[in-house]
């Protein structure tokens, strides 16, 4: 299932698979000026393939390795002979077989590994220029791409949601924190966010602020409760009223504790 929008050149494609009739999780690319930032999952890689027949594909870039990031990498590789590039930390395991959950096996699928090349400290297409922007947090090898001249950001999946109530266990906020920093501190008068969740913020800096401030707010609560003799349980329970759904749907994967969790280790 493919559905697509325009903005300001960009095309935004949201991808996911369909079950009875319905999508089961919607994940975003873009294509610019012939660049394709991420390429889905391997469940909608023939639909993403056939749609960009005839838009001129010059080349495509991960944001980081995560199969609804590289799932079609393969099908688009063999089809149209184009290069793609990733951070040096996400080319090894772009190219081997990923382990995954349930939840990603149903959601995403397992992506073909593919042989990507390091991406280069700015990018071009014919129209556009884009600084390539170490963003770790979410995962190893994770990038943005940023266009100054126009005050596009594209950031993968170092931004979702302001006010996120759940994280993987191997993400770190700290990192986050400072990658979001980085992100509202580049020289832009604006600045556009396309999300790999699927939302176009046109006020990228106040969305990224409000994010900041609740995990500084968060970060603030936390400590407190750990110094009173909290475990993290309780602070769960106590600030968020228990454990997230999602947290039984992924296999303890994205869930409250890891924020919380995440919080008490690395923010100062």
């Amino acid at each position: 299932m493919i559905e697509t929008q325009e903005f300001e050149g960009v095309t935004q494609i949201r991808m996911s698979r369909e079950m009875n009739g319905k999508p089961v999780y919607w994940v975003a690319a873009y294509l610019v000026d012939g660049m394709l930032v991420d390429t889905g999952c391997s469940y909608t890689s023939s639909e993403l393939t056939a749609f960009l027949q005839q838009r001129n594909l010059r080349f495509a870039v991960n944001t980081h390795y995560h199969e609804d990031h590289i799932g079609g990498n393969h099908d688009i590789m063999n089809k149209y002979g184009v290069d793609i590039y990733a951070h040096h930390g996400s080319i090894v395991l772009i190219g081997k077989r990923l382990d995954l959950y349930p939840y990603q096996e149903i959601a995403w699928g397992y992506p073909v590994p593919t042989t990507v090349k390091p991406i280069p400290a700015i990018i071009k297409t014919e129209l556009h220029e884009f600084a390539v922007i170490d963003t770790p947090g979410h995962c190893t090898g994770h990038i943005c791409l940023a266009e100054l001249a126009k005050g596009w950001c594209f950031t993968g999946d170092i931004f979702a949601r302001e006010t996120p109530k759940f994280i993987r266990p191997e993400e770190n906020i700290g990192e986050i924190i400072q990658s979001m920093k980085k992100i509202m501190d580049l020289p832009t008068e604006r600045l556009v966010l396309f999300t790999a969740v699927g939302k176009i913020i046109e006020d990228g800096r106040k969305a990224l602020k409000t994010c900041l401030d609740y995990f500084t707010e968060l970060a603030q609560k936390t400590r407190e409760m750990e110094k009173a003799g909290s475990t993290v349980d309780e602070i769960v329970a106590s600030i968020f009223g228990g454990e997230n759904a999602f947290a039984a749907l992924t296999n303890g994967q994205f869930s409250t504790y890891n924020l919380v969790n995440s919080l008490l280790k690395t923010v100062n």
